[in-house]
């Protein structure tokens, strides 16, 4: 087949990838977001899709949007047979949708309907959840409600963060894209999703990340990984914001050291862990990242930070 793919983030470049490099098919374009400022310097930068597609030779679209413009035409013009989306964080419209022949297919990382929207991984360890997987399905106008082409379904690492099962998904799901590709040339039709279990994963923004240490460990432990490494789950501690990027619900054995209940936001440390007093159990800080520093293992941080009355006394500073 004769291919667009529209990505823009590291995730979506496995993707890219396979479809490349599968001789049955061809990317005759890529469309991504524009160059984006990044580091100290604000320098502009291609997206890491566009910087794949250019290892490739591919010719490269970039469109802050494709609703009308240059970025639409573009698109508008080309001769393809299916359009494949990883990501490329701009709604498609009506027009685009029916111009492949076979549509645009979507690689969503989610077990649609649970978690339409955005942030289905981060919103899905946020939640609790035990399994989450990837669909292929067909894009509609409606969001992410188009029918089925292909699925897997795989369980959570107990410690696994949002950034670290993305980079799982992305690289296991390739396979999924190439299938469903498969499918609509042998004529096989798409499946509609249930009735039933539609949840919304709206995008994560700093505030939805602010740890509140009132809440149980258990809970909090699933904000950190949910918003893990962006935008990184934060507080308050002694005016500055502190930020909390991995942690863990210790056992019995090493809260042994820590001298009674903690209060909620209480920081205590002894040798090798930093914990959290919160509003039911105690939880391990495991890596932090205090106003301008950098990321650091919370003990490291801890021996530099708090004094010997403040370790096992449970005196230590006050996350807020």
């Amino acid at each position: 087949m004769r291919l667009l793919f529209a990505g823009t983030p590291d995730v979506a470049c496995p993707t890219l990838a396979a479809l490349a490099e599968d001789p049955r098919h061809e990317v005759v374009a890529v469309l991504t977001r524009p160059d984006a400022a990044v580091g100290r310097h604000r320098t502009p930068r291609p997206s890491p899709v566009a910087a794949e597609a250019a290892s490739r030779g591919i010719p490269t679209i970039k469109a802050s949007s494709v609703r009308s413009g240059p970025g639409h035409d573009a698109v508008a013009g080309l001769d393809v047979d299916a359009a494949v989306v990883v990501a490329y964080g701009g709604l498609i419209p009506p027009d685009l949708l029916a111009a492949p022949r076979h549509g645009w297919l979507n690689l969503h990382f989610s077990l649609l309907p649970r978690w339409r929207g955005a942030a289905p991984v981060q919103r899905a360890l946020m939640a609790g959840d035990k399994v989450t997987g990837a669909c292929v399905f067909q894009l509609v106008p409606q969001l992410d409600a188009g029918p089925i082409h292909t699925s897997r379904t795989t369980r959570i690492g107990t410690t696994e963060t949002a950034g670290e099962l993305l980079d799982r998904l992305a690289h296991t799901t390739p396979d999924l894209v190439l299938a469903a590709l498969e499918r609509i040339e042998s004529g096989l039709p798409p499946v509609d999703q249930p009735s039933e279990g539609m949840t919304h994963a709206a995008k994560i923004d700093p505030d939805d990340a602010r740890i509140d240490p009132t809440a149980r460990a258990i809970d909090i432990d699933r904000l950190v990984r949910g918003t893990s490494p962006a935008p990184g789950a934060w507080a308050m501690l002694e005016g500055q914001r502190f930020k909390v990027l991995r942690t863990g619900v210790p056992d019995a054995t090493c809260l042994a050291a820590v001298a009674g209940h903690l209060a909620p936001g209480r920081l205590a440390a002894t040798k090798k862990h930093l914990y959290l007093g919160t509003g039911e159990g105690t939880l391990e800080l495991r890596e932090v990242q205090p106003f301008g520093r950098k990321v650091m293992r919370g003990a490291d941080w801890a021996r530099g930070a708090l004094t010997p009355d403040d370790t096992a006394e449970g005196n230590g500073p006050v996350l807020s």
